[in-house]
């Protein structure tokens, strides 16, 4: 089973060792969206929403499931975040959330950007449920990743951006 870093020459899984590799800046940025109904669009824009201000609990949210993501993900590194940040876009039929994630250490940032994403993704669902529970959530992506051996990547259509 070659090419697959997350298995052994038996096919067993495990954890790539990286104590070799350089310590480098790295920082990843990913976004979500999630969509719904015009009015819950407006009562989170407005701040409406019964639960409190749903854009900073998601923040909180996206920041605190970087910092956990190894304990989600399996055979993820645990790593020290330098940096998270949760920006958010409203549209009139929903939010798109882009959260960065920055480190300086031996492997990359890119789940902690997308579990940070998807858990502020998650939580405007949670806050907002009450005015839509058909809300969708998608487009979970990597935007970007910058520094590591492999260098730097941008999706296609965000180049230039």
């Amino acid at each position: 089973m070659t090419g697959l870093t997350h298995l052994d020459e038996d096919g067993a899984a495990r954890m790539v060792d990286v104590s070799a590799k350089a310590v480098t800046a790295r920082e990843a940025v990913a976004a979500g969206r999630i969509t719904m109904a015009a009015d819950a669009a407006q009562a989170i824009a407005a701040g409406l929403i019964k639960k409190g201000d749903v854009l900073a609990v998601a923040r909180v949210a996206g920041i605190m499931a970087a910092k956990r993501t190894a304990e989600l993900i399996p055979l993820c590194h645990p790593i020290p975040l330098s940096a998270v940040t949760i920006d958010f876009a409203l549209h009139d039929d929903g939010v798109t959330v882009t959260a960065t994630a920055r480190t300086a250490g031996q492997t990359g940032v890119e789940m902690e950007a997308l579990t940070a994403a998807t858990a502020a993704l998650l939580t405007v669902y949670d806050m907002a449920k009450a005015l839509d529970k058909g809300m969708i959530i998608g487009d979970v992506r990597l935007l970007a990743k910058r520094g590591g051996k492999s260098g730097d990547w941008t999706a296609p259509e965000h180049a230039g951006r």
